[in-house]
C-alpha cells in the first residue's frame, strides 16, 4: 500500500467520523430545540390528530403592529350586559376570584370545534394523570371537560368570542345518583382588542389573549400544557402594575353616581423594615366628590387622561397624610376594592358586577396584550 492510499484512507475515515458526529448532534438538538426554531411535533390522540407544519408565527418579528401604552381611555360605561349575553354564562363570571394569565395568538384554533377540543383535553388529563401526574382534586374516576363559547362579549368584529372552560369530577366511591363536582374553571377572551394589533395577525392565529384561571394549580398546569402543544401558543403570568389599579380606582370611582361602589378600599405595601402594609378604606361619595372636582360629570370630554387618574390617586394620598402622616406614595399600590370588582397586584381579579365587566375586560385585554414578547 502506497503512501497516496494511506492519505486517502486517514482522510475518509476522518470524513465519516465528521458526518457521524453532525448526525448525532442533530438527534440531540431535536430534544432541546430553542423556542425560535419550531419543529414538527407528532402529538399523541389527545392533541393534534396528525403531523403538522411548524406555525413560523415567532420567527417573523416584526410582522405585527407595535402595542403603545394608551395615556387616555373611555369613561366607564354602564350596560345592561345580559341582553346580549346569556344570563347563566355572566353567572359564572361574577363572583369568583380569576387568577390571570397571557396566551400568545393559537395557531390554527377554532370555534366551531370546541366540542371536539372538549375530548381531547379530557383525554389528556386523565393521561397525564396515569403517567403519575398529580391532581390535587383527590380520588376521581375520571374527568368530563367543557369547552363552551360565550357569545357577545365581543366589543369590535376584530375580537374572537370568548371561550369558556369547565373541567368536572366524580369521586370514585359516590354514588351513582350523585353529580359529578365542578374542580376547575377557566376562560380567554378578548374584549376591545387593539384592531391594528388583531388585524396583522397571520390568516391562521386567534388572539384570546386573557386567561383567566380558577381552581387547583396542578389542573391550570395540565390545560396550559395541553393548549401550547395543541395550538403552539405560550403563556405567561399577568401581574398588574400599580398603574393598572391606578385606572382600576379611578374608573370604579366615577361610576358611584350610576352605581353606588359602596367602599373603595386601597392597599398599600411600604419598603420599612419591616415591610408596613397599610388599609385605607374611602368613603365612596368623598372619593367620588374628589374624581368630580378632577373629572367633572358634565363634562362633554367621554376620556379620562393619566394625569388626572394621578392627580386623583395623589388626592387620596394627600388625605391619608394628613390625618396618618404616613406618604403612601413612597409605597406600592397592591389591591383596590368597590362593590364592582377588586384586583391585586399578584394577578388576581374579582367581578363584582356585570354591568361594567366590559371596562374591567378590556383594560385587562390591553395588560394582556402589552405583556406578550415582542
Amino acid at each position: 500500500m502506497g503512501k497516496r492510499d494511506v492519505q486517502i484512507i486517514f482522510l475518509l475515515y476522518f470524513f465519516l467520523l465528521g458526518v457521524f458526529l453532525i448526525i448525532m448532534e442533530r438527534r440531540g438538538s431535536a430534544v432541546n430545540t430553542p423556542a425560535s426554531r419550531p419543529v414538527t411535533r407528532r402529538s399523541k390522540s389527545y392533541g393534534r390528530s396528525c403531523v403538522e407544519a411548524p406555525s413560523y408565527f415567532w420567527q417573523t418579528p416584526g410582522h405585527l403592529a407595535v402595542l403603545k401604552i394608551p395615556n387616555s381611555r373611555g369613561t366607564a360605561k354602564s350596560q345592561t350586559i345580559t341582553n346580549k349575553v346569556d344570563p347563566e354564562h355572566i353567572a359564572l363570571l361574577v363572583k369568583n376570584e380569576w387568577k390571570l394569565s397571557y396566551i400568545t395568538p393559537l395557531h390554527h384554533f377554532r370555534h366551531t370545534r370546541l366540542k371536539s377540543y372538549s375530548k381531547h383535553l379530557s383525554a389528556f388529563i386523565v393521561a397525564e394523570k396515569q403517567q403519575g401526574v398529580a391532581v390535587e382534586v383527590g380520588l376521581e374516576a375520571g374527568f368530563k371537560v367543557t369547552f363552551s363559547a360565550v357569545l357577545g362579549l365581543a366589543e369590535n368584529d376584530e375580537d374572537a368570542e370568548t371561550v369558556f372552560i369547565q373541567i368536572q369530577s366524580k369521586p370514585v366511591f359516590a354514588a351513582v345518583a350523585d353529580a359529578p363536582k365542578v374542580v376547575w374553571r377557566g376562560w380567554l377572551t378578548c374584549v376591545n382588542g387593539d384592531l391594528e394589533y388583531l388585524r396583522s395577525l397571520p390568516p391562521d392565529f386567534v388572539s384570546l389573549p386573557l386567561f383567566c384561571t380558577s381552581g387547583p394549580e396542578s389542573l391550570t398546569t395540565l390545560v396550559k400544557s395541553w393548549f401550547e402543544r395543541a395550538f403552539d401558543c405560550n403563556f405567561g403570568c399577568l401581574a398588574l402594575n400599580s398603574t393598572t389599579l391606578n385606572w382600576l380606582t379611578a374608573l370604579w370611582t366615577g361610576c358611584h353616581p350610576t352605581c353606588n361602589i359602596r367602599h373603595l378600599k386601597l392597599a398599600w405595601s411600604l419598603p420599612t423594615q419591616p415591610p408596613l402594609d397599610v388599609s385605607y378604606t374611602v368613603n365612596p361619595q368623598d372619593a367620588w366628590e374628589l374624581w368630580n372636582s378632577i373629572h367633572p360629570e358634565e363634562s362633554t370630554d367621554d376620556r379620562i387622561d393619566i394625569q388626572e387618574v394621578q392627580s386623583f390617586i395623589n388626592g387620596l394620598e394627600a388625605h391619608f397624610f394628613r390625618h396618618f402622616k404616613i406618604f403612601l406614595s413612597a409605597g406600592t399600590l397592591v389591591k383596590v376594592s368597590t362593590a364592582l370588582g377588586s384586583a391585586h397586584v399578584d394577578g388576581k381579579i374579582k367581578i363584582g358586577n356585570s354591568d361594567y365587566i366590559t371596562t374591567l375586560l378590556t383594560l385587562l385585554t390591553e395588560c394582556a396584550l402589552l405583556k406578550m414578547p415582542a
